[in-house]
């Protein structure tokens, strides 16, 4: 989906068992640690960093490392509580700047009531783009805020939304 909007996309993943499994026509594939990646890409006010992993290990660093950066969107998948801990991780570990994890977006996307892989890459990129084109997402938009709003428990699957 990135790549069709116009994003030049790298999947960054050190892990070998992950990295056979998929490929995108068009992305680079790269097998450094995540926090190097970024730290050597140098983002500037037309990138975004996403992590994906569900590794605090592999997605941390990264992301701090894309804190200091002028990148336009920085974000972690994950449920809103992962998202509470990761925060808690960073200021015990990193100490980074109020402002700076104030940029941090997670969990990423729009609520659209997503439960499946393509649905939820609609949902991150539907959010990407509002920010990358200057739209402000009313705060019932955000995942976080919808999920609170609607009481949805966490990692709720939910009932099927089509079936066959």
């Amino acid at each position: 989906m990135a790549l069709f909007s116009g994003f030049a996309v790298t999947v960054c993943d050190p892990r070998e068992e992950y990295r056979g499994a998929r490929s995108v026509a068009g992305a680079k594939l790269v097998s450094e640690m995540p926090d190097d990646v970024v730290t050597a890409f140098r983002a500037d006010r037309r990138s975004c960093v996403i992590a994906l992993t569900h590794d605090p290990k592999l997605d941390d660093l990264a992301l701090m490392e894309a804190l200091r950066t002028e990148a336009f969107y920085v974000g972690a998948i994950g449920s809103r509580r992962n998202n509470e801990a990761r925060h808690q991780r960073m200021v015990e570990h990193f100490g980074p700047a109020a402002a700076d994890l104030q940029r941090l977006r997670g969990p990423i996307g729009v609520y659209i009531g997503s439960k499946t892989p393509p649905e939820i890459a609609v949902s991150i990129m539907a959010e990407v783009l509002a920010v990358k084109n200057g739209v402000v997402l009313p705060r019932d938009m955000e995942v976080a805020g919808a999920k609170n709003l609607r009481a949805v428990q966490q990692n709720d699957p939910g009932g099927i939304a089509c079936a066959r």
